[in-house]
């Protein structure tokens, strides 16, 4: 059912607990003092202990113990015991971490109920760690284009290692989900992973939400390097981490301890830190917005995450896992893409990248029909993009043409576009567009685009096959 070790100075009590729960199914450790108790951890972390407050010749008592157990040893329930318990006393120790308290000489009833009280909590913490990992491990990497296969080799060669990693690249382009790929193939798969997103804590309570705080109202409050322990940390943003708090997570990649908030005692950590930034972290040192030394001890393997822009080879593939993750976590119809929508969704600009991509197609899913393939109506359309400066959005109907048919329908839109923003005349159209007059009507007549008076204006307009033959 579960090893508990039983730590009290007076052998009679130690078997006699031992014995009781050894009946109820239990497997027992006993041990008389602090170094004993403190072997025993070190040689397999129990299911529970039971600590005695008072320890004759021991170097430290049973409140000493229980800091030390939770700071090291978080995960591990405890039971304090005592016969000279009062209640300034079991204040202090739940204000520690304990679990309960119960006073010598004990009633055994309640001695089992506090017990398997601890123990079922103790193993949904541990199934609710379970769940959150498996989760983790749903963050897979999706693509088979050219920049997508050099990134993953990159991770791939990183994930054995504890080498710390820097993702950079733009907002949005994946940097959790490379770095959640890097933890779950890693070593530390079954650790936490914990994140930290350096720009939505305020700088003030930084230190406090990274080390934890020790108050006398409120005890041990652990931080999140304390929840990354045996794990990862994964620093969101770095370049956004207050100057201050650089510098002692500086100290605490070199010495991998720290010091809560209000507290004296050492807090030993075994994490791997891996960082992502969209800014230039060599700007923001020159700059002396970033320490150099910080900079130099996260960066020992860049590893850069290319945009969508980058790998648009990616986007079909990408955009079905999204239709695929919709469906099974909100319940939202599992349509398909026709190769129309595809192709705009290919040529689209992304500036919000694999994020912006996500959240389109969720919103086809929710607004859209129940049913049937999405086409490239239900996309955004070219208008409602805001391209760069030399850049033009294609139509879903351009892009899936060959070049040369594509390249007569922009001709006639473009020539049919000025000639009606002109009012007709073609010498000034002739003009802005930068041919000569003849040659403009020998394009437009290859184009099959004339011009008549209508209402009042002269506009151009495409003639039909049918009307030229008579």
């Amino acid at each position: 059912m579960g090893d508990i070790l039983i730590v009290d100075d007076e052998k009679d009590i130690r078997e006699l607990v031992s014995d009781i729960l050894v009946d109820e199914g239990y497997s027992t450790r006993l041990a008389s003092n602090a170094d004993e108790c403190m072997d025993q951890i070190n040689a397999e972390e129990p299911a529970l202990m039971i600590l005695d407050i008072w320890l004759k010749d021991s170097r430290m008592d049973g409140i000493d113990i229980l800091k030390t157990v939770k700071r090291d040893n978080p995960n591990i329930p405890v039971v304090i015991i005592s016969g000279h318990g009062n209640i300034e006393i079991a204040v202090a120790a739940i204000k520690q971490g304990a679990y309960d308290f119960i006073e010598k000489p004990f009633n055994i009833d309640q001695l089992m109920v506090v017990i398997g009280r601890a123990m079922e909590t103790s193993r949904l913490r541990q199934e609710n760690n379970q769940l959150k990992r498996k989760n983790i491990s749903a963050a897979v990497m999706i693509g088979s284009s050219t920049p997508f296969k050099a990134l993953k080799a990159q991770l791939d060669k990183v994930t054995k290692s504890n080498g710390r990693v820097m993702l950079s690249g733009p907002a949005g382009v994946g940097k959790e989900v490379a770095a959640r790929y890097i933890h779950v193939n890693s070593n530390r798969a079954d650790g936490p992973f914990v994140s930290v997103n350096s720009a939505s804590i305020q700088p003030e309570r930084m230190e406090e939400v990274l080390f934890g705080r020790e108050t006398p109202e409120r005890g041990v409050e652990p931080g999140l390097l304390e929840e990354a322990h045996n794990g990862i940390l994964y620093f969101d943003e770095i370049a956004d981490m207050p100057l201050g708090t650089q510098s002692k997570i500086l100290r605490v990649l070199i010495d991998q301890q720290f010091q809560r908030v209000g507290g004296a005692d050492k807090v030993r950590v075994d994490i791997r830190v891996i960082s992502s930034t969209t800014k230039d972290l060599s700007v923001e040192v020159q700059a002396g917005n970033f320490r150099q030394e910080l900079f130099h001890r996260l960066n020992v393997v860049p590893i850069k995450v290319p945009s969508l822009e980058d790998r648009r080879e990616d986007i079909p593939e990408l955009a079905a896992h999204f239709i695929t993750i919709c469906n099974k976590e909100q319940g939202l119809p599992r349509r398909e893409l026709t190769s129309e929508a595809e192709a705009l969704l290919q040529t689209m600009l992304w500036p919000g990248n694999v994020r912006q991509l996500k959240n389109i197609i969720e919103r086809v899913l929710i607004l859209g029909a129940d049913s049937g393939p999405i086409d490239a109506r239900e996309l955004p359309s070219h208008e409602e993009q805001q391209p760069d400066a030399g850049r033009v959005v294609l139509s879903s109907s351009l892009a899936m043409l060959p070049l040369r048919e594509a390249r007569e329908l922009f001709e006639r839109e473009y020539l049919m576009t000025q000639i009606n923003r002109f009012g007709g005349n073609i010498s000034r159209t002739a003009t802005f567009v930068g041919m000569e007059r003849s040659a403009l009507h020998r394009k437009l007549k290859s184009l099959n685009v004339v011009t008549s008076n209508k209402a009042g204006a002269r506009v151009a307009y495409v003639e039909e096959e049918e009307a030229r033959s008579d």
